[in-house]
């Protein structure tokens, strides 16, 4: 577990090196610094408890939310189909296709954050041009530290696995940052061209091609270097005015 007193993000610095080398990745979207609780219970398949369909979440209290919410109550959580969700970011519709199937939890949570305003009137706080391509979002309090409050278990299975074991993200896959193994919260990250990362990233969703071309004209203009020569704050607006499921 990162300890409070470090920026976990920093973890992002290294760039990757991706398909090809011989070394390993090492940059990685990372997300709030969590309090030593106990990491989250897996997510429940489904089972004699659980609706056909469904699964049970657990959201695990963890720290301080960077702004008020209430966690998902993790019943009955749908594990099949897709949902769509449109986030204002710069003024421009991104359209997104949520993943029930590969990540019902992390969906959930989601589409919990959204319907309460957790991204409304926040900015993505970090661009990343170098080894991997990413814009991370999802702390409102800017800092690359905040979350909401709650922790809970990764869902990996749906990752695509290269034949070195690392895992590949396409351009335009919407995937959690996080502080270690079962920590998401909140943030979250676009990837807007093809990257290699430890398959330790939850996947779920993606975003359109329209949407995929914002992403990538923000990431043109370059961010300010401030972690390093390929990571920084992005020098193009990046506000997220609503974000809505459905």
């Amino acid at each position: 577990m990162i300890p409070r007193s470090r920026i976990p993000l920093l973890a992002l610095a290294a760039a990757a090196t991706l398909v090809g080398c011989a070394a390993t990745p090492t940059g990685a979207p990372t997300g709030a610094a969590t309090t030593a609780a106990a990491p989250p219970a897996p997510s429940s398949p489904s089972g004699p408890s659980d609706a056909p369909g469904t699964v049970t979440c657990t959201y695990s209290v963890s720290g301080t939310p960077a702004k008020a919410v209430e966690p998902p109550d993790g019943q009955a959580v749908s594990a099949s189909g897709t949902a769509t969700a449109t986030l204002t970011l710069a003024g421009e519709p991104i359209t997104i296709t949520l993943d029930r199937t590969a990540a019902p939890c992390t969906v959930a949570s989601f589409e919990s954050l959204a319907a309460q305003g957790y991204y409304d009137d926040t900015s993505c706080h970090r661009l990343v041009t170098e080894g991997i391509f990413v814009l991370q979002c999802g702390d409102p309090s800017g800092t690359g530290r905040g979350g909401p409050g709650y922790t809970f278990a990764d869902e990996l299975d749906s990752i695509p696995v290269n034949a070195q074991g690392y895992g590949e993200y396409a351009a335009g896959s919407l995937a959690m940052a996080n502080a270690g193994p079962d920590t998401n919260g909140s943030q979250f990250f676009i990837v807007y061209a093809d990257t290699v990362l430890a398959p330790s990233y939850t996947l779920f969703g993606h975003v359109d091609e329209a949407s995929l071309q914002v992403i990538r004209t923000i990431a043109e203009q370059g961010h300010d270097a401030a972690r390093s020569a390929g990571d920084g704050a992005p020098n193009a607006p990046t506000d997220i005015t609503a974000v809505s499921v459905g």
